[in-house]
């Protein structure tokens, strides 16, 4: 395997290639003949290829399980909220209209402190990842997110959901961080778009569950929805017994003289990673956010729905969330097929123009509801590309602080994204819905601009 150009920091175990990403490496400071090298070099390991599903050993199908089941949970309980936020914002408040701007203040609140909470938990939970291993820290972030979404359903004050909402997402950013360094450890890197590609259609899976539970208890009071979230604890027992921490790790963690700390991502050659992966990530998802947040709202506002009954109103939103995360699910696939031939780096860039242009087409002029489904479900297309992130953004770090980085950068975008929500909420007060999401294309095609500056990351 050709390396190119290597840089190696002094007293670490891992050597980074031409292409911008991170191999462990073997070093034998005692006897440099019995290094894994004949001339005392550094030996790099060596890529797994690309086996048949066949070939794939136990450890490699339990850790994807884990990662699956972990995402897959991670959607379910990330999107129980914004199905029913206006609504049940209005009935903690006492307050008969959805619509009513107060409701649209506490609930972009809440949806904040959401975000935060989930920008956090991926530096927290990342950290210790790092720390004590990716096996115990995926259990630890599950139980976080299932035990307080399932007590946000004994809310009765705005400000107790905030606090339930916010402590369920440290667990969610955190099992991204985890997960997702899990698999890019164990599995064959030639793989990587096509595993991040499943690995989001979990997230996609989880999602379309949520819009079922929500569309299944639409006569039911809206907390109640809430109890679902309580589902992904039980996963936990299983991953305890049966998932082990990956080799790659444990080697890391033995044979390293020194851990880095959290300072090291803003020094040496890791600085231009770190901040321009935080650039693009703030960038992409704040619009996501904003959009997946404040679509459903805009939705309920059509002229033509004015007659309809909430009941049906909560019914309508969660067959278009569906569709939008269904089609995104294809988006997964077509945007693994780019970064295949392109590389990362060039799908997150045309990703993000394609977004910028779908949301322009869907909200520049006022549209119907059947006009505005089409265009609805070509940003849920676009949305295929947030699945690149998962395996192209480990791999940039050093082992021992692979978690922390890739949780640190893809995370802290849902700060901006927090206060994106809650900026998009204020802007409601002297514009409509449509001109608060048209305004979302801005940040896509700032997004693309700034990706075109991050490392190619392409899988040797």
């Amino acid at each position: 395997m050709p390396l190119g150009n290597c840089s190696l920091e002094e007293g670490a175990t891992d050597i980074k290639t031409s292409s911008g990403r991170w191999q462990t490496a073997t070093i034998n400071s005692m006897n440099p003949n019995t290094a894994g090298a004949a001339d005392g070099r550094n030996a790099v390991r060596a890529i797994d290829p690309a086996p048949r599903f066949s070939d794939l050993s136990p450890r490699q199908w339990k850790t994807g399980i884990a990662a699956w089941l972990g995402w897959f949970f991670d959607g379910l309980d990330m999107h129980l909220y914004t199905l029913v936020a206006a609504p049940f914002v209005a009935q903690l408040l006492g307050l008969d209209n959805p619509a009513d701007a107060t409701v649209k203040r506490y609930s972009s609140w809440i949806q904040a402190s959401f975000l935060v909470g989930w920008a956090l938990g991926g530096g927290f939970f990342g950290r210790l990842g790092d720390k004590i291993g990716r096996s115990r820290a995926l259990s630890l972030t599950i139980l976080t997110y299932a035990a307080f979404t399932g007590l946000s359903f004994f809310a009765r004050t705005w400000w107790q959901l905030l606090i339930f909402r916010f402590v369920s997402a440290l667990g969610i950013g955190g099992e991204w961080a985890v997960g997702a360094c899990l698999l890019s450890e164990t599995w064959p890197r030639t793989w990587g778009p096509w595993v991040a590609a499943v690995l989001q259609t979990a997230v996609n899976l989880g999602v379309l569950f949520a819009c079922l539970v929500a569309h299944q208890l639409a006569r039911f009071p809206y907390r109640w929805v809430f109890l679902v979230g309580i589902v992904p604890a039980l996963v936990v027992f299983w991953i305890r017994r049966n998932v082990p921490e990956p080799e790659e790790w444990i080697q890391a963690k033995n044979t390293a003289i020194a851990r880095p700390g959290i300072g090291a991502l803003f020094t040496g050659p890791l600085r231009f990673t770190t901040l321009g992966t935080i650039l693009v990530c703030s960038l992409t998802l704040t619009g996501w956010w904003a959009f997946l947040f404040w679509h459903p709202q805009h939705l309920q506002s059509l002229p033509e729905l004015a007659s309809w009954s909430q009941v049906a109103k909560r019914q309508w939103v969660a067959k278009v969330f569906f569709l939008v995360i269904a089609v995104s699910t294809f988006g997964n696939f077509f945007s693994s097929w780019l970064a295949v031939f392109l590389g990362y780096r060039r799908a997150i860039l045309l990703g993000s123009l394609a977004f910028a242009g779908a949301i322009f087409e869907a909200y520049h002029i006022p549209r119907a509801r059947q006009s505005l489904l089409v265009w609805l479900g070509a940003i849920g297309f676009c949305g295929g590309m947030f699945g690149l992130f998962t395996m192209y953004l480990p791999p940039l770090f050093p082992t021992l602080l692979r978690t922390t980085g890739a949780g640190f950068c893809y995370n802290i975008g849902r700060i901006a994204a927090a206060a994106g929500t809650v900026i998009f909420g204020l802007m409601l007060k002297i514009a409509d819905f449509r001109t608060a999401l048209l305004s979302t294309a801005v940040l896509f095609v700032l997004a693309a601009g700034a990706a075109a500056f991050l490392p190619e990351g392409r899988d040797e």
